[in-house]
């Protein structure tokens, strides 16, 4: 559609030449309070052929709104209360959304700490760094641990937001990850692609939304990123292609980055160097297209087509090798599946011990060390929280009548204190529900469970329900009011602040940070849908042509 002229009217008469490929409502709307002489473009309103145009997101051009050659566009001055109560909106929707971002950041640095440090966690998952063939990994030090943690769930939930087309608040997320990777030791994250790939992802922000005021920095990025991707990946990919077993999975991933170089280089006038970065691009554009029989057939053996297409791209089209994929990574996830069910129970099992001094967990591989030489397991567990998980110290108490004796002192103890606590609160429960306190704690003993007690309370009028009941009947075992207890955390040291931790965490924000990082998988950074790169790549090889 190219160059058109906009008849203007309203706050402003006149004719505009105009890109109708290029000018935003915003551009426009800029040009006509220029020639208006108002305060500025928040006081103009466009109405084309009866309708508000609006900003959007900022990047849809006039054409893309209908806007034609010709069009008559009626300007009118907001009022002043339009105004304002326009300005109050923006500044509160801004307010919220710094809001949004601060809970975010708190979020994520929480999460990190809980699991980075290896203190048991108040949900029923770990936070895990894993490599791509899904093993767990430990990279540097606990502090390296939280801020690689930190850096990949805001990558995270910057790509959900990319995906959404909110390009300006998954870069205000990715910088948040920036400044979280960069806490870690160089050394160590010079062992992983994932800080590259963030500044990758910064760049296709700058490009979506663009902003030509970011180029110099974008090519500083770009350029970090090549020489971090390199670096992990080997020279020509040479390690990832060992790793991977022939397979390219990082293919879409080098088709953005040398869209991005080319786009760069076009804008600092460098032509020839992005002609090949746009070239070498296309090329691998070409490469992930799937055909169609191929996609077929897979879907005839029965996967769905994103699975199939997935594979194939990442396969190089080679239809064995993305069965092969597609075998591989059904195992994985079933492998998943169990270890994180075993993981659950394992959680559960700790949660009973409490937690040592440092606020750790009982170490279950050392525990089950000591119950396989012959030591109870709930003695055994109690001397490894009481000596942070040292096994020899631990050792050393389990062999020391003395201590041994004090460790099952204690123990008894807090089982009777645990019961107490359960019978108390069985008995409000039911005296809460109208029964006199004398006759339910009659009941309580003598039938050991809040459940059977309720029963027969019910089962009589209450002027009866001390009928048969004998005060004098030494309480039973009332284990089953204690079902999944155990140790309390706030029963032994270091554990009381869980509570607290339970209290004050935003379950909401870590939700939303932790559920991408659960349902992705080690391919995800790579896993990108190339339809506005090709678009984009064709865009610019034009403006090379032209």
């Amino acid at each position: 559609m190219g160059t058109g002229k906009l008849r203007i009217g309203g706050a402003w008469s006149g004719v505009l030449e105009v890109e109708l490929d290029e000018w935003t409502v915003a551009t426009l709307r800029e040009e006509v309070a220029k020639k208006s002489g108002l305060v500025g473009p928040h006081c103009i309103n466009l109405i084309c052929a009866g309708r508000v145009l609006r900003d959007g997101d900022g990047t849809e051009k006039l054409s893309q709104l209908g806007v034609k050659n010709n069009a008559k566009i009626l300007a009118s001055k907001v009022s002043t209360d339009q105004e304002g109560n326009s300005l109050k909106e923006e500044f509160l929707a801004e307010e919220e959304r710094s809001k949004r971002l601060s809970r975010l950041k708190a979020a994520a640095t929480s999460l990190a700490s809980r699991h980075a440090g290896g203190s048991l966690p108040v949900e029923d998952f770990n936070l895990e760094l894993e490599n791509q063939s899904g093993e767990k990994v430990q990279l540097g030090d606990e502090t390296d641990q939280r801020a690689i943690m930190m850096g990949l769930m805001l990558h995270a939930n910057a790509k959900t937001l990319i995906k959404r087309q909110q390009y300006k608040d998954a870069l205000e997320v990715l910088t948040m990850g920036e400044e979280a990777f960069s806490l870690c030791d160089p050394k160590v994250i010079e062992m992983v692609d994932n800080v590259s790939i963030l500044q990758i992802d910064m760049v296709w922000c700058y490009f979506m939304l663009h902003d030509i005021s970011w180029l110099s920095v974008a090519g500083i990025r770009l350029a970090k990123a090549r020489e971090g991707i390199e670096r992990a990946h080997g020279k020509e990919s040479s390690r990832m292609r060992v790793l991977q077993g022939g397979r390219y999975p990082e293919l879409a991933l080098y088709l953005r980055l040398q869209l991005l170089e080319g786009v760069v280089a076009y804008h600092s006038g460098q032509l020839q160097k992005s002609k090949e970065a746009l070239t070498a691009a296309q090329a691998k554009y070409t490469q992930l297209q799937v055909p169609d029989e191929t996609l077929s057939l897979l879907m005839s053996m029965g996967y769905k087509a994103r699975d199939a297409k997935r594979a194939l791209r990442m396969s190089n089209q080679d239809v064995g090798s993305a069965v092969d994929f597609l075998v591989e990574e059904k195992a994985k996830k079933e492998r998943k599946r169990e270890e994180d069910l075993q993981r659950q129970q394992d959680i559960l099992e700790q949660k009973k011990y409490g937690t040592t001094p440092l606020r750790k967990p009982v170490d279950l591989q050392k525990l089950n060390e000591l119950v396989s030489i012959g030591f109870e397991k709930e003695l055994a567990a109690e001397a490894l929280r009481r000596n942070e998980n040292d096994t020899q110290k631990a050792l050393d108490d389990l062999t020391n009548p003395e201590t041994n004796s004090v460790i099952q002192i204690d123990i008894e103890s807090r089982k009777r204190k645990r019961l107490h606590q359960a019978a108390s609160a069985a008995s409000e429960e039911l005296v809460s529900m109208g029964f006199p306190r004398a006759i339910v704690d009659a009941a309580l003993r003598r039938f050991g469970t809040q459940e059977q007690a309720l029963n027969h309370l019910l089962g009589q009028p209450i002027t009866n329900a001390a009928a048969g009941v004998n005060p004098s009947i030494p309480p039973l075992n009332m284990s089953s009011l204690d079902a999944g207890q155990g140790v309390g955390a706030k029963e032994v040291g270091g554990g009381s602040s869980t509570q607290k931790e339970i209290e004050d965490r935003d379950a909401e924000m870590e939700e939303e940070l932790t559920g991408e990082l659960l349902k992705g998988d080690a391919y995800s950074d790579y896993d990108i849908d190339v339809t506005l790169e090709g678009e984009a790549i064709n865009e610019y090889l034009a403006k090379l042509a032209g």
